[in-house]
């Protein structure tokens, strides 16, 4: 247990700041899960500018890194292209 009543605070920000984190990162997986598990194009293009924008803001508050960022906006777009192309 930390003595001092700076490491007491940092406890304390921590833990907030991991729960917050944790519901960002599970409403990030769920909003990629949704576009990735749909096979209607309309669908998901309408669910993509949001999730994007989504994955955006978290890899500029340094939730996520910007290549990981990066590399779920690549997969949603290669999904899509898949689903389109099949119609």
């Amino acid at each position: 247990m930390p003595q001092h009543a700076s490491a007491i605070k940092r406890v304390r920000q921590n833990a907030a700041r991991r729960l917050r984190n944790r519901e960002h990162r599970s409403r990030m997986r769920t909003m990629v899960k949704k576009i990735m598990q749909t096979d209607d194009a309309s669908t998901a293009q309408s669910l993509y500018p949001e999730t994007q924008a989504y994955l955006d803001r978290l890899a500029t508050k340094g939730i996520i890194h910007r290549n990981k960022s990066a590399r779920y906006k690549v997969q949603i777009l290669r999904h899509m292209d898949k689903i389109n192309q099949s119609f």
